[in-house]
Protein backbone atom coordinates (compact mmCIF):
# COMPACT_ATOMS: atom_id res chain seq x y z
CA UNK A 1 0.00 0.00 0.00
CA UNK A 2 1.20 3.60 -1.02
CA UNK A 3 1.65 6.14 1.51
CA UNK A 4 1.37 10.17 1.92
CA UNK A 5 4.45 11.86 3.09
CA UNK A 6 4.85 15.74 4.20
CA UNK A 7 8.10 17.89 4.24
CA UNK A 8 8.79 21.25 5.16
CA UNK A 9 9.29 23.37 8.97
CA UNK A 10 7.61 21.54 11.95
CA UNK A 11 5.12 24.55 12.00
CA UNK A 12 3.90 23.88 8.90
CA UNK A 13 3.27 20.25 8.65
CA UNK A 14 2.72 19.42 12.33
CA UNK A 15 -1.17 18.78 11.74
CA UNK A 16 -1.17 16.41 8.86
CA UNK A 17 -0.03 13.54 11.09
CA UNK A 18 -3.93 14.17 12.46
CA UNK A 19 -5.20 12.93 8.60
CA UNK A 20 -2.88 10.43 8.28
CA UNK A 21 0.13 11.48 6.63
CA UNK A 22 3.60 10.93 8.14
CA UNK A 23 5.53 14.37 8.82
CA UNK A 24 8.80 15.16 8.19
CA UNK A 25 9.99 18.33 9.97
CA UNK A 26 12.87 19.02 8.07
CA UNK A 27 14.51 23.13 7.48
CA UNK A 28 18.32 21.97 6.32
CA UNK A 29 18.60 21.56 3.17
CA UNK A 30 20.90 18.66 2.34
CA UNK A 31 18.73 16.77 4.77
CA UNK A 32 15.49 17.52 2.57
CA UNK A 33 17.17 16.37 -0.49
CA UNK A 34 18.30 13.17 1.42
CA UNK A 35 15.02 12.42 2.84
CA UNK A 36 12.82 13.26 -0.90
CA UNK A 37 15.27 11.02 -2.54
CA UNK A 38 14.56 8.08 -0.11
CA UNK A 39 11.03 8.97 0.28
CA UNK A 40 10.53 8.80 -3.88
CA UNK A 41 12.77 5.52 -3.14
CA UNK A 42 9.92 4.30 -0.57
CA UNK A 43 6.39 3.37 -0.69
CA UNK A 44 5.19 6.73 -1.35
CA UNK A 45 2.70 7.45 -4.02
CA UNK A 46 2.56 11.58 -2.80
CA UNK A 47 4.78 13.53 -1.31
CA UNK A 48 3.41 17.15 -0.27
CA UNK A 49 6.41 20.09 0.32
CA UNK A 50 6.34 23.18 1.50
CA UNK A 51 6.85 25.88 -1.05
CA UNK A 52 10.01 27.47 0.93
CA UNK A 53 11.38 24.52 1.14
CA UNK A 54 10.82 23.48 -2.46
CA UNK A 55 12.30 26.86 -3.62
CA UNK A 56 15.62 25.11 -2.12
CA UNK A 57 14.97 21.66 -3.77
CA UNK A 58 13.88 23.20 -7.40
CA UNK A 59 16.65 20.67 -9.23
CA UNK A 60 15.72 17.53 -6.89
CA UNK A 61 12.09 18.51 -7.50
CA UNK A 62 12.48 18.53 -11.69
CA UNK A 63 14.50 15.37 -11.83
CA UNK A 64 12.23 13.45 -9.66
CA UNK A 65 8.98 14.62 -11.39
CA UNK A 66 10.32 12.53 -14.17
CA UNK A 67 8.93 9.75 -12.64
CA UNK A 68 5.40 8.63 -12.68
CA UNK A 69 5.42 8.25 -8.80
CA UNK A 70 5.39 9.86 -6.46
CA UNK A 71 3.08 12.89 -7.28
CA UNK A 72 5.76 16.31 -5.83
CA UNK A 73 3.00 18.51 -4.43
CA UNK A 74 4.05 21.72 -3.40
CA UNK A 75 2.22 23.00 -0.07
CA UNK A 76 2.03 26.88 1.47
CA UNK A 77 3.60 27.24 4.78
CA UNK A 78 2.68 29.10 7.97
CA UNK A 79 4.62 32.13 5.57
CA UNK A 80 2.17 32.23 3.24
CA UNK A 81 1.53 31.32 -0.07
CA UNK A 82 3.98 32.03 -2.65
CA UNK A 83 2.31 30.88 -5.68
CA UNK A 84 4.43 27.71 -6.75
CA UNK A 85 2.36 25.25 -5.72
CA UNK A 86 -0.38 26.61 -8.56
CA UNK A 87 1.83 26.87 -11.08
CA UNK A 88 3.70 23.55 -10.73
CA UNK A 89 0.13 22.33 -11.24
CA UNK A 90 -0.40 24.27 -14.03
CA UNK A 91 2.58 23.29 -15.10
CA UNK A 92 1.66 19.91 -14.73
CA UNK A 93 -2.18 20.26 -16.45
CA UNK A 94 -0.74 21.97 -19.02
CA UNK A 95 1.38 19.17 -20.00
CA UNK A 96 -0.75 16.46 -19.64
CA UNK A 97 -3.84 17.51 -21.18
CA UNK A 98 -1.47 19.49 -24.07
CA UNK A 99 -3.33 23.53 -23.42
CA UNK A 100 -3.77 26.05 -20.23
CA UNK A 101 -7.07 24.71 -19.26
CA UNK A 102 -6.83 27.02 -16.11
CA UNK A 103 -8.03 30.50 -16.39
CA UNK A 104 -7.83 33.27 -14.22
CA UNK A 105 -4.81 35.50 -13.18
CA UNK A 106 -1.63 34.61 -13.77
Amino acid sequence: MYKIAVMGDRDSIYGFAAVGLQPFPITDTEEAAAKLKSLVDGDYAVIYITEELASRLEKEIAYFSERELPAIILIPGVSGNTGKGIQAVKRSVERAVGSDIIFGDD
